[in-house]
């Protein structure tokens, strides 16, 4: 059985990988599922969202004749990224709470 991971939470962890660097979409979905289960499908709609709330920017570059849409986190994706991770040191306190044995 897996943990469903909240939208929220998986834009953090987006949010995160594009924080360090830019990303195209396979490339992005690949470094996630290398730490977490989650679809390629999944992904797609998140950075739909992430670019729609004016979290990422894209751009485009060309790679064997091709372009590759690349993801790029902005000043408001960091602002939402700090929000994110103190809202996680929060309920990740609160769940090891709960979780502790006795």
């Amino acid at each position: 059985m897996a943990i469903q991971m909240s939208s929220e939470l998986l834009d953090g962890c987006v949010l995160a990988i594009l924080d360090k660097e830019d990303y195209y979409g396979y490339a992005l979905t690949q470094r996630v599922q290398g730490t977490i289960s989650v679809s390629e499908s999944t992904l797609y709609p998140v950075l739909r969202r992430l670019k729609n709330n004016q979290y990422v920017t894209t751009y485009d570059q060309p790679c064997q004749g091709r372009n590759r849409r690349y993801h790029q986190i902005t000043a408001q994706g960091r602002d939402k990224l700090v929000s994110i991770r103190q809202d996680w040191l929060i309920f990740q306190a609160n769940v090891n709470t709960l979780l502790k044995e006795k």
